[in-house]
């Protein structure tokens, strides 16, 4: 399915909340995730705004409407070679191909674009439509940290998945 990355607008906000808060993707995000129509304003302004040194954050695009988002937050201190990835995806179009294409376009332009040599995500381990995106885009699992999410008064293992440069 053909899609592209392009930078948040404010218009795109509603899109935001329409897609992003179906339960199936809310327990899977961490507990700061956007849940409002009002937070998902703020966060589609924030990234707007973004000057893009310490982070890149894009909409998914499919046939003009955000459908999506996927970002990368540089580290800092002795992490500071080091970006986490985050995204997500409306699910009418989970299982096109979309996310891992997305995943690798946006950390070919983060290895460009930054002084970075590894970029690294943690999805819950239950999350296995995000572990397989991660793996088609080339990323590697290093690891499962067990009981290391506490969420809605349950713990769940999350690996850590990550792309060397």
């Amino acid at each position: 399915m053909d899609f592209e990355l392009r930078k948040w607008e404010k218009s795109d906000a509603e899109s935001f909340f329409k897609y992003s808060s179906n339960p199936k993707i809310l327990e899977d995000m961490r507990d700061a995730f956007p849940s409002t129509l009002e937070d998902c304003r703020k966060t589609v302004e924030n990234f707007s705004y973004n000057d893009e040194s310490k982070q890149c954050c894009r909409a998914i695009i499919v046939n003009g409407e955000a459908v999506g988002s996927i970002a990368l937050f540089i580290k800092n201190d002795v992490y500071c070679r080091s970006a986490e990835i985050a995204y997500w995806l409306g699910e009418p179009f989970w299982g096109r191909g979309i996310m891992s294409e997305a995943i690798k376009q946006l950390c070919q332009t983060a290895f460009e674009q930054y002084d970075i040599v590894r970029i690294f995500a943690e999805p819950y381990a239950h999350n296995f439509g995000s572990r397989k995106a991660l793996e088609k885009a080339g990323f590697v699992l290093e690891g499962i940290m067990k009981k290391g999410i506490y969420k809605n008064g349950n713990y769940f293992d999350y690996c850590m998945y990550a792309l060397i440069k």
